[in-house]
Order: structure tokens, then C-alpha cells, then sequence
């Protein structure tokens, strides 16, 4: 009786063969993945990826002298964004899937990360078996020194762990130079707090597609690619702003909240500008090239004026009646200032919104999110 066909399985979700070896993925049959392995091994013999390869070679040979039906074939990901790289990995074996009609699938990996992608594998072809390759080695302290060199030695790994780092003792330097050793230390700990916060949020993926609507707006030429570069530019001057806010109106009977506040009176007004601009070029490139959904972009400067104008009256209002600092706004003038800024900000999402409804009713679309949006 026959147990159907089986898919001989590689992932390299970090694509080491695309972003080292120049090959493209899906790779499929016993000699293009020969051949894949022998590439990525003249590039980098070291890469686990190339015992993955090879081991699953090995599997096929073996099912294939015992006369089952088998195909072998190598998925990648993405090298810089695992979760772009998961989708392809997603859409690359529902292809293969359909053009193989396999039944059942072995998983060949080379560690923990790879079996991440076991879930969207097993959505598209039941798993049978799961190999993993270790590859021998003799551990020592050489060995150690030299695995840490090589993982540093891969940008992806560098630019979250170096940058940080370099960042950290840079903004140290400076601060200490200018003569806030005390406010240098807080500035260090705070970086390395907000970076912390970041990857454990996820935060960076908003970043890095950030990046990539950058990117595609530029070889788009797009109006959003200069408003954007303007506005990188604004939070930039925004973050030296803040910074110096914190040294100037540094106390040490403040605590955290009291620094967040300082940095926030120094940068906010940088931020809303930049995140205004970001805005109105978002709207101009929808407006020229899909008119239909101008009305779900409209609203974005209107609530961001409004954010920036409530954060600013509050950070001003707490320093003004703080009595730690000798702060230029005095108590009433910053109970004015928050009630003026809150209901201002108030209005001004209040035209945003009103603003919204009114394009909406001239287009003739509806306020509704469309049907597969709604979940």
C-alpha cells in the first residue's frame, strides 16, 4: 500500500543561501539542492545551513533506495525580517504543495529557530517526522571566542547588539564632556531601557516597515520619500532636544516620570512637526494615486496636533508646579497652559474627525471598514 508522497524539507528561514549564496528560493530536487549546499559551502563553509542541506540530501537517498516516492526541496525566508521571510516561506511551500501533490512532510532544520515556521508548515502539508542537525564539535574557549566573533560578524546580529551599545558609551561621552556625569548615567540607562523596551514590544518591526515604505517610496518617486526624510530628520533634532531638556532641568529629587517629562517639553513640539509632515505627504501620495481611501489618511495630522498639544500642556503643567526646579512658567500660567492645549487638542480631532465623515459622504464611500478588515 502506498503511504503517498513525502516532501523532503530544508528551512533556512534566515536565508543564508539568498543573502550569502546568491540563490534564489524554493530550490527543488536532489541536484539543485547538491548544488545550493555546494555554493553556500565555498561561501561559508562554517554556516549550519550547508549539514542541513546535505542532511537532507542524505534522507532522500535513504527514503529513495527504500522505494518511497520522495521530493526534496530548500524554502528561505528573509535574511533582514522574519516575518516577511515567514510569509514567503508560507506562499513558497503552498506552491510547491500544488505542484508536487505531496501528502506528508520532513522537517530538516539546524536549530530552534527554523521549527518557529513548523505552525505554517503544518497548515499547508501534514508534518511525519522532524530532523534536526547538530553538528560535532569540540567546545573550548577559543572555539567560544570564535563562534561569539562570527555571530558578531553578521550584521543582523551586529546592528542589535553593537549599535545599542556604541550609542550608549557615545551619548556618555558627550554627556560627560559637557560636564552632567550625573545626567550622563541617566541618559546610558535610559537608552539601553527604551532599546530593551523596543525589542520587547516589537517595536523594531514597526521601524523596519517604516524602512521599507521608505524605500518603496523612493523608487516610487513619491512625494512621501522627502516628507519622510524631513521628518527623520525633525525627530532627530527632537531626541537632542529632549536630551538637553533633561540636562538642563536636571534635579535629583526627580524620578523617572520627572525625566520623561523634561524630555518630553524639550522634543514634543519636534515630534507632532515631523509627524505632521509625515502626514501631509502621506495625504498628497493618496490623493494622487488612490483618491478613494483619502478619507481614512485625512484625520492622521489633525490627531497627531492634538496628542502633541495634550502631551506638551502636561509636561509643562507638572514641571511648572514642580518645586524641585526653577522652571520659566510658573504654577498658574502652566494650569492655564494644560486646560488651553487640552481643549484645543480636543478640537482639533473633533475637525480631524468631522473632516473624515465629510470626504467619506463626498466620495461616496462608506465610514465603515471594509468587510475584511472587520475581524
Amino acid at each position: 500500500m502506498s503511504n503517498g508522497r513525502t516532501l523532503i524539507l530544508c528551512v533556512d528561514r534566515d536565508d543564508d543561501i539568498g543573502y550569502k549564496g546568491k540563490i534564489a528560493s524554493p530550490v527543488i530536487g536532489r541536484e539543485a539542492c547538491l548544488a545550493a549546499a555546494n555554493t553556500l559551502g565555498l561561501v561559508d563553509p562554517e554556516d549550519s545551513d550547508v549539514n542541513a542541506i546535505f542532511h537532507s540530501v542524505k534522507v532522500y537517498d535513504d527514503l529513495s533506495a527504500r522505494g518511497d516516492d520522495v521530493v526534496i526541496a530548500i524554502l528561505s525566508g528573509n535574511h533582514m525580517n522574519m516575518i516577511d521571510g515567514d510569509r514567503k516561506i508560507a506562499a513558497d511551500l503552498g506552491d510547491i504543495v500544488r505542484r508536487t501533490e505531496v501528502t506528508s512532510c520532513i522537517l530538516v532544520t539546524d536549530g530552534v529557530e527554523d521549527e518557529f515556521v513548523l505552525p505554517i508548515i503544518q497548515s499547508a502539508v501534514p508534518v511525519s517526522g522532524i530532523q534536526r542537525v547538530i553538528v560535532k564539535q569540540m567546545p573550548n574557549l577559543e572555539g567560544t571566542y570564535y563562534i561569539i566573533k562570527k555571530l558578531l560578524d553578521d550584521p543582523k546580529i551586529s546592528r542589535q547588539v553593537l549599535v545599542p551599545i556604541g550609542l550608549a558609551m557615545l551619548l556618555y561621552a558627550i554627556a560627560y564632556l559637557l560636564g552632567y556625569p550625573e545626567g550622563a548615567i541617566i541618559i546610558v540607562v535610559g537608552v539601553i531601557g527604551i532599546y530593551l523596551l523596543f525589542k520587547g514590544f516589537g517595536v523594531d518591526e514597526y521601524f523596519n516597515y517604516f524602512y521599507l515604505a521608505l524605500l518603496q517610496s523612493f523608487r516610487g518617486g513619491r512625494f512621501t520619500f522627502v516628507a519622510y526624510i524631513s521628518a527623520i530628520l525633525l525627530v532627530i533634532v527632537g531626541i537632542v532636544m529632549g536630551l538637553t531638556s533633561i540636562l538642563q532641568w536636571y534635579s535629583s529629587e526627580g524620578g523617572v516620570f520627572f525625566y520623561l517629562l523634561s524630555f518630553g517639553y524639550g522634543s514634543i513640539a519636534w515630534f507632532a512637526i515631523a509627524g505632521v509632515i509625515a502626514s501631509i505627504g502621506k495625504i498628497v501620495d493618496v490623493y494622487l494615486n488612490e483618491p478613494g481611501v483619502l478619507g481614512r489618511v485625512v484625520v492622521l495630522p489633525f490627531f497627531i496636533i492634538a496628542i502633541g498639544a495634550i502631551a506638551y500642556g502636561a509636561s509643562v503643567y507638572t514641571l511648572s508646579t514642580s518645586g524641585s526646579i526653577d522652571f520659566p512658567v510658573s504654577a498658574d500660567d502652566g494650569i492655564r497652559l494644560i486646560v488651553y492645549t487640552t481643549v484645543g487638542g480636543l478640537l482639533c480631532a473633533f475637525v480631524g474627525v468631522y473632516l473624515q465623515r465629510l470626504i467619506y459622504r463626498l466620495t461616496g464611500h462608506s465610514f465603515a471598514l471594509p468587510a475584511r478588515e472587520k475581524m
